[in-house]
């Protein structure tokens, strides 16, 4: 056990891309915080970059430390999905130990920024438990919530995620596209590169779809999915090709 002042990490959600998304605790964890870890995705994503360093000038403390990181490349249509994630995962790990190591002082507090929720689908929380369990760096850690892609898109369309009695399955676009899901009619997709939604408009659906929610550049469509789904694999398409990245989440909900 380590005696004296403990290295602490906050892994901090800051919402879905609006600003206002960032909760009174976020901000307050921000502003505890003496350094920041920033991974760089690219000049394609430099947008997301300078808007958690817009959040940083606004909230964190004076002097605060910026370590910048460049987020290791990863293969998206890997031929094993789970091996590729994994490894990933760990080449990450490496960034965030380092930083704990190296850029904290004892009794300092590092921090992460996180789109959205860290507990949905984010692998910040998995990367940190396989630094501990590595046991070079000795560090606690906290979760600060963040309102997710998920809340955002529902509320932007002024909708319910659950029906009365009725389950709700959150899944991705690679699980939609092998099949609707058993004994449940509201269905929450995300990480879907290939319009997976294409795969069932045979099916009675209704489409609440976003993407880029809470953000400048957003795009919202509703509608019977047979009616839509052609007007939204136009406007995803669009848009990734203006921008070089698109994050979209939608929910399919079955009459």
């Amino acid at each position: 056990m380590q005696n004296g002042p403990v290295k602490k990490f906050s892994v901090i959600g800051i919402g879905a891309g609006d600003p206002d998304h960032l909760t009174l605790q976020a901000v307050k964890a921000i502003g505890a915080a003496h350094a920041f870890l920033i991974l760089e995705k690219g000049e394609e994503k430099a947008d997301l970059t300078g808007l958690r360093r817009a959040m940083l000038d606004a909230h964190a403390r004076p002097g605060h430390r910026l370590v910048e990181g460049r987020d290791p490349d990863r293969d998206r249509t890997p031929a094993d999905y789970t091996p590729t994630v994994d490894g990933w995962r760990s080449a990450r790990a490496e960034l965030f130990e380092r930083f704990i190591a190296e850029d904290l002082a004892d009794g300092e507090t590092g921090a992460f920024l996180v789109w959205g929720d860290p507990s949905l689908y984010d692998s910040t929380l998995a990367i940190l438990d396989e630094v501990l369990e590595r046991g070079r760096v000795a560090f606690e850690h906290e979760v600060v919530p963040g309102i997710s892609s998920v809340s955002a898109l529902l509320a932007r369309h002024r909708t319910n995620l659950n029906r009365v009695g009725r389950p709700v399955q959150i899944t991705t676009g690679r699980r939609l596209a092998e099949g609707w899901p058993e004994d449940v009619d509201d269905v929450v997709v995300m990480l879907d590169a290939r319009h997976a939604f294409t795969h069932h408009l045979d099916q009675d659906l209704f489409i609440y779809w976003g993407a880029y929610v809470g953000t400048e550049d957003e795009i919202l469509v509703s509608g019977k999915l047979a009616e839509v789904a052609a007007r939204i694999e136009e406007l995803r398409t669009e848009a990734r090709t203006r921008k070089g990245w698109i994050m979209d989440t939608y929910l399919l909900r079955r009459n």
